[in-house]
């Protein structure tokens, strides 16, 4: 898809692509087409799925090296 219309990311380049998930109008160079995001949801997708909050072994106690609930 080619719109007359800049890429809402980087304002240059003519929009090729449409973000599946907050619908930003983007470049070929901002968009990932594996996942059909543009990088900006990519980035956040891929954060939100990366585990939060597990201590590293300096942060367990003596003896600990892992965690059952």
């Amino acid at each position: 898809m080619s719109v007359s219309s800049p890429c809402e990311i980087c304002n240059r380049a003519d929009v090729d692509h449409v973000c599946d998930r907050c619908v930003q109008l983007v470049c070929s160079r901002h968009f990932d087409e594996d996942v059909g995001l543009c990088i900006e949801c990519a980035a956040a997708i891929e954060d939100e799925s990366q585990p939060q909050n597990i201590p590293n072994s300096d942060d367990m106690p003596d003896g600990v090296d892992t965690y059952r609930y």
